[in-house]
């Protein structure tokens, strides 16, 4: 069952004494090569905010494959193909202008990884906004024609997705069904584990149901800390879609303040059955979640 966890994202402030060691600067270690020694993947998610310079994503995979030969990135999709500018409403049909030039600059940051080996999966990710419909049905499988020389997964969070006609479409294509947990609030889409490519995919944002739609700021809504019971249906997922698949990712982003790296090395555990290796500053930070799983770095 070959499973591969890791974090969405490592570039965040608040990780630094936390996941971090605080002198990793001074000890001229990037964090993705920090993380390589702890975990199998990370999902860049700096790609759906700008694109990926390929002299950078080279420099990923050469310092992460020094610490683990067999470490693998996923990488969302840039936001301007999923999600509409920031303030404005959806069109109606549903359709998004991306430049000649975002595209161009998108593929040359995902080909860079790609070439190596080391691209895993391609997220494209849609918001709950984004609802099962006939103009929003041909714009989306339009889309993953267009980037079918990635393996795609796809992340939609509205429930009128849930349907068997839809999976059997992105079967046909060969693009993947991400299946999240996230606060069961409204039409959000439940629980699921669905496997629709070779590629298995779980995404776990926490369940912070307060903070979920009325957050002021970003971090807020992934204040959340799964306990070991929380995980334990979704270690059971992951086990049902990974006989399955060739691969599965499974990807915490509940990240505020390193929750995420704790939920991942719980999940890790739990999957293999033995202890882990965990960061010492993260051992020290959460202490009643990780003493018992993890062997001190």
């Amino acid at each position: 069952m070959p499973v591969l966890v890791g974090t969405a994202g490592f570039s965040y402030k608040d990780w630094e004494g936390i996941v971090y060691p605080r002198d990793l600067k001074k000890r001229k270690i990037h964090p993705l090569q920090f993380l390589a020694e702890f975990f199998d993947c990370c999902e860049i998610n700096t790609s759906f905010y700008g694109h990926i310079r390929p002299a950078v994503a080279k420099g990923w995979v050469r310092q992460t494959s020094e610490m683990n030969p067999g470490f693998l990135f996923t990488a969302k999709l840039y936001q301007g193909f999923t999600h509409p500018p920031r303030g404005t409403t959806a069109p109606s049909p549903f359709h998004l202008l991306v430049s000649a030039e975002d595209e161009k600059l998108a593929r040359e940051g995902l080909d860079a990884i790609a070439e190596q080996d080391k691209l895993g999966a391609v997220l494209v990710q849609f918001p709950i906004s984004f609802r099962n419909a006939d103009d929003t049905r041909d714009y989306l499988f339009n889309l993953l024609k267009k980037f079918s020389a990635y393996p795609l997964v796809l992340e939609i969070r509205h429930e009128s997705w849930n349907d068997p006609d839809i999976l059997g479409r992105l079967a046909e294509q060969g693009v993947g069904f991400c299946n999240i947990d996230q606060p069961r609030l409204g039409k959000s889409l439940r629980a699921t584990q669905h496997l629709t490519s070779p590629v298995g995919y779980v995404r776990l944002h926490g369940r912070n149901y307060k903070e979920w739609f009325g957050s002021k700021g970003r971090d807020d809504r992934y204040n959340y800390l799964y306990k070991p019971s929380e995980l334990v249906g979704w270690k059971e997922k992951i086990e049902t879609i990974s006989r399955r698949s060739e691969k599965t990712f499974a990807i915490t982003n509940n990240h505020y303040k390193g929750q995420a790296a704790v939920n991942a090395l719980e999940l890790k555990s739990m999957l293999s059955g033995r202890k882990v290796k965990a960061p010492k500053t993260l051992i020290e930070a959460y202490p009643a979640a990780l003493n018992h799983i993890s062997e001190s770095a």
